[in-house]
């Protein structure tokens, strides 16, 4: 069985040459506390009541609406105005849902139903009623379940993620199953842990992190970053509701908060709204993504600081700091600011300022909390799965942003033998400033350090960690996006009441394919330079036919040819910088991962064109 482990960034290996503390020791808890002042005397965080207030917990129903909304299934409660065809669109999207999914649905619907009886309103129309027959599919036994899951995904590995006891001296590893939604996978341990013959105690939690082992699908990994807009909204929309599940599932209590509008700052940098950053820095660099201020800053500290003993936990000169921002705000864009005058520690705390000053977290308003409340997840394999979605809920700024940042950090903990910063030690104090915020009020008190501390910083080394995994699309989402697309590709035929069970059927059936022929399948790819297309090659394929093969294949071609004269740079093919795109079919655009396997795509998305052209700027790296 193929698998890929997720240990963290490129640096990761490095860093676990070096052995760091299963637990955080006294000075990486007096940091972080220090740090905690250091923001409070700043004025960034406070905990009056001006601060509470400034953020406003929903009025009653209002959560559910809000919630319906980002799932794409506000026409539940709004009374059937849109008609009939919304009714169709939502159905659509409530038939790819899995049993525990669509339970999470109407939970919200009921709570929203109950509050509106309190506030004497008319109730909405019962969900039932409006989806019953196109609903069944979502209500099934688990048995029908996993005929929802697309066969290139299938695998023999239970649905659980699986602990390998390691042998002495060895380091511990996680089996991280992606194929089965997350919060089925949370459905089905709870049911095992009320056996009987399950009922032994836990292993006690070492407090080190193990090496997380992704088994491969067939279809490759996908990032974030490879998809179309158009299908990370529903990516988007589908990790909602499986999130949601999950914290009801682990009984997680989160509320979900929405700050208040802020008078706009009076600098161009700190204080700025992330979006609005990346939306002025655009002009100036189209293909932006990461605030260049802060891309300035984590270029100069890796380049000056990264080396220096204690980053990050040294504090700068607070006069110097002061007046740095202010030679910050009126001559970057200029490009006259002198980067040679800055002292590495002064650098980092700007890093930090720039980080607690945003007028909304990093983690964002609305998932703050929830951050917050993974802490209580016992299992590290679903805490991983609730940061997972997180991650892909955040809006597009602050993930982008927050990858950048979590990748600066994991450099600094692989150069742990000469900055004296190990993993520890740098979640707890950065943690901080990603949890403290004025908009969003906090539970973090001192009256039990040790737990907090380490409970705030088991969260940051966990996205230190495990980055690279949490930045994926996991495998059933890809599946009920697929899915979706093919269900909504066909949408006419929700019209028509004489075939819905015709097409319940195909939905049952939708795993059943054709007979292969005897011969191997052919394909024609596209070569696109630009926005034209270039040429054409037809592809036979077989099981073993991986994209990485194809375009090896197509850069010896075109090198012996003319018409790869618009991918050639100093007279070679840089295929290395292309890509093959899924497009079309049960897809809107997709990058493929090197190790896809074509037949199999071929096989999932028949109705899809391939296309070989540049990578974009976002598959080639923020």
């Amino acid at each position: 069985m193929n698998v890929e482990a997720w240990a963290g960034s490129q640096d990761q290996a490095a860093a676990d040459l070096t052995p760091s503390p299963a637990r955080p020791d006294k000075l990486c808890l007096d940091s972080f506390w220090s740090e905690v002042e250091t923001i409070r005397q700043g004025g960034s965080y406070s905990e009056s009541d001006g601060a509470r207030r400034d953020s406003k917990n929903s009025e009653e129903g209002e959560q559910e609406v809000q919630w319906l909304q980002d799932a794409g299934l506000s026409t539940l409660i709004s009374g059937g105005d849109g008609g009939h065809e919304d009714d169709v669109e939502k159905a659509v999207l409530l038939s790819t849902l899995t049993r525990t999914q669509a339970a999470a649905v109407q939970r919200r619907l009921d709570s929203y139903t109950c509050s509106l009886r309190r506030r004497n309103k008319p109730s909405p129309r019962d969900v039932r009623d409006v989806f019953a027959p196109l609903t069944a599919p979502t209500t099934v036994p688990e048995s029908q379940y996993a005929e929802h899951r697309s066969p290139e995904s299938r695998m023999e590995t239970p649905p659980t993620a699986i602990s390998v006891e390691p042998q002495a001296g060895t380091q511990r590893e996680e089996i991280f199953i992606t194929d089965i939604a997350y919060c089925e996978q949370a459905a089905i341990l709870l049911k095992q842990a009320k056996l009987p013959q399950n009922s032994t105690s836990r292993r006690k939690d070492d407090g080190t992190l193990p090496k997380v082992i992704c088994p491969q699908c067939r279809l490759g990994v996908t990032h974030i970053q490879d998809l179309s807009q158009a299908d990370m909204k529903k990516v988007r929309q589908l990790a909602l509701i499986d999130m949601t599940a999950l914290c009801d599932l682990l009984e997680l209590e989160v509320k979900r908060h929405k700050t208040c509008k802020r008078r706009m700052p009076e600098g161009a940098l700190f204080g700025v709204p992330l979006a609005m950053l990346v939306e002025s820095d655009q002009k100036l660099k189209p293909c932006t993504s990461v605030p260049l201020v802060l891309q300035a800053l984590l270029s100069f500290l890796e380049k000056k600081g990264i080396d220096s003993e204690g980053i990050l936990r040294v504090p700068g000169s607070q006069s110097r700091i002061k007046m740095l921002q202010q030679k910050l705000e009126g001559t970057y864009y200029s490009g006259d600011f002198n980067w040679d005058e800055v002292s590495p520690n002064d650098a980092a705390a700007l890093l930090k300022k720039f980080i607690r000053e945003l007028p909304s977290p990093l983690l964002s308003a609305e998932y703050l909390n929830t951050f917050s409340a993974v802490r209580d997840i016992p299992e590290l394999k679903q805490k991983l799965h609730m940061l997972n979605l997180l991650v892909i809920l955040l809006p597009e700024a602050n993930r982008n942003t927050l990858k950048v940042l979590l990748e600066f950090l994991s450099k600094v903990v692989s150069r742990e033998k000469r900055n004296r910063m190990n993993l520890w030690a740098v979640s707890t104090i950065m943690a901080p400033n990603l949890f403290l915020h004025k908009a969003v009020p906090s539970r973090l008190t001192e009256g039990m350090e040790k737990g907090q501390a380490e409970r705030a910083a088991d969260i940051m080394r966990l996205l230190i960690r495990y980055q690279d995994l949490l930045w994926t699309v996991p495998n059933f989402l890809m599946s009920q996006v697929r899915k979706l697309n093919e269900n909504s590709s066909r949408r006419y035929q929700f019209y028509d009441k004489r075939i819905k069970n015709l097409l319940r059927k195909i939905h049952t059936d939708s795993r059943d394919k054709p007979e292969k022929s005897s011969s191997e399948p052919c394909r024609t790819v596209k070569i696109q330079v630009g926005d034209m297309l270039s040429s054409s090659i037809e592809v036979h394929l077989n099981i073993n036919s991986r994209a990485a093969d194809l375009l090896a294949q197509v850069h010896q071609d075109l090198c012996r040819s003319d018409s790869g004269k618009g991918l050639k740079r100093n007279g070679c093919f840089t295929y290395h910088d292309c890509a093959i795109y899924e497009v079309g079919g049960n897809i809107g655009e997709h990058c493929l991962d090197p190790n896809t396997h074509l037949l199999d795509l071929y096989n999932s998305n028949p109705g899809g064109e391939w296309v070989i052209k540049l990578k974009s700027a976002a598959n080639r790296g923020l």
